[in-house]
């Protein structure tokens, strides 16, 4: 692992993109991209020499880290063997990361449909769930993201969604769990999880049950706050849409793939989908890969029917052998029972300790290597941080947290008032100590905006 300063190469690399690259997500005048030189495990470096933890994944997607030499290994292998090939033939490699994809998967999942991402994943479930049950809506929650595709990000319940809107996309949103910030005034996670569940057959019953073809979430949601459900709310969902014959979707473009200690976050629950949208920890990101798992039952639907949809690169060699190996990987390396076994015992109990000693931090949540700081200016109050979609000035706490954490080798997560805690699955226990005491000395800049009365 090398760090070698090459500033020249670096301002080149920073000046073309400036130039050319058009960046998502990003007013393109207000932003400053860092020049990134390599990777490799848990770390990246820029091209000044300087190194960074990074405590993202990427965008939670490295499962087995930078430049993982068995799944390196294997795209160079079938780069040599058959780079590319049409989605209509059998392919090994796209046939046996589907074989392995529906191995893992809960229930009878055991039809992969592949995507390119995580986004037109959930764009093919949604359109998978209209067409089985010939019904119109899909129920998702606030506080969820599921892509930027104008479907995805119509079913997305963050402030992304309000540019693209188009507010007839057969959408309607609702309120799952959050006891930290309940909407139901509950005080116990079991009160929470029963009203809940009371909302949602509410909004089913006011929206009209013959006109829902689905229910869609994240298992545990990722961006919008790590937030894992309260026991018996995701059994819950399942009765209801059994009930009211629709369509249950979980997504778990994040959460999946030894994220939260499993290889799905469905398995933490004992429950079963309809359809379950995965994309991201599949093959670590490094070549774009999604995919629909599907059960029997909608399988049927299009068993001599056509599937009026599809992809020029579903199931693309690359993307499919990068996932075959790196399921494999996880497999043969013990990669999920790593994340699980120092989640329980390494980043939770430092989580909660720093929460004793920061005043800036309201709430620990999480499982596995999928964990979420929750940043507040009074804990009384629970005011978080910085305001709900702050921009500007008023997102400055968050901006001195994260400059602290990377002045001290740490790359964070930030979103909103929040930091997540979100590694590469087989980061090792000194990585991550390494990581949470520079999270300990970053979360003191955020201590400077607490309420002090």
């Amino acid at each position: 692992m090398t760090a070698q300063p090459n500033p020249e190469a670096g301002a080149a690399v920073k000046a073309a993109d400036r130039a050319h690259v058009f960046h998502s997500w990003s007013a393109q005048e207000l932003i400053d991209p860092l020049a990134v030189a390599g990777a490799e495990g848990s770390y990246f470096w820029d091209y000044e020499g300087r190194r960074y933890l990074d405590f993202t994944s990427g965008l939670v997607f490295t499962n087995v880290g930078y430049q993982h030499p068995k799944v390196v290994a294997a795209i160079q292998e079938q780069a040599g063997r058959m780079t590319t090939f049409a989605p209509a033939f059998a392919v090994e490699a796209r046939s046996e990361a589907a074989r392995l994809i529906a191995e893992r998967t809960p229930g009878d999942l055991d039809k992969v449909f592949f995507t390119n991402g995580g986004a037109d994943a959930v764009e093919h479930a949604v359109r998978m769930a209209r067409l089985h049950t010939g019904r119109p809506k899909v129920l998702s929650a606030y506080r969820s993201y599921h892509g930027g595709t104008q479907q995805a990000v119509n079913l997305t319940g963050d402030p992304r969604r309000w540019a693209s809107d188009s507010g007839t996309a057969g959408v309607v949103h609702f309120w799952a769990p959050f006891l930290y910030r309940s909407r139901f005034y509950a005080e116990t996670q079991e009160q929470e999880c029963a009203r809940a569940l009371e909302h949602l057959e509410t909004t089913i019953a006011f929206e009209g049950p013959s006109t829902i073809a689905a229910i869609i979430l994240e298992t545990i949601p990722g961006t919008a706050g790590i937030m894992p459900p309260p026991p018996g709310y995701l059994a819950g969902v399942r009765e209801l849409c059994d009930k009211y014959g629709i369509v249950f979707v979980l997504d778990e473009v994040m959460a999946g793939f030894g994220r939260t200690g499993t290889w799905f976050a469905a398995d933490l629950y004992d429950v079963v989908p309809d359809l379950m949208t995965f994309a991201k920890g599949v093959n670590s990101g490094y070549v774009p890969l999604g995919g629909v798992a599907i059960s029997g039952a909608i399988a049927q639907t299009f068993a001599k029917r056509p599937y009026p949809g599809g992809l020029t690169y579903s199931g693309h060699p690359l993307a499919c052998a990068a996932a075959v190996a790196t399921i494999n990987a996880m497999t043969e390396e013990g990669i999920v029972e790593n994340a699980a076994r120092l989640g329980a015992s390494v980043v939770g109990p430092a989580l909660h300790e720093l929460a004793e000693r920061h005043p800036s931090v309201g709430e620990v949540r999480g499982v596995g290597m999928f964990w979420a700081l929750e940043l507040v200016r009074n804990r009384e109050t629970r005011e978080p941080l910085v305001p709900y979609n702050a921009a500007g000035e008023a997102g400055a706490p968050m901006a001195a947290f994260a400059a602290a954490a990377k002045a001290d080798g740490l790359w964070p997560f930030v979103n909103m008032n929040r930091t997540h805690v979100v590694p590469p699955c087989n980061v090792s226990e000194a990585e991550l100590k390494e990581g949470l005491a520079a999270l300990d000395s970053a979360l003191s800049a955020a201590d400077e905006f607490v309420d002090r009365q």
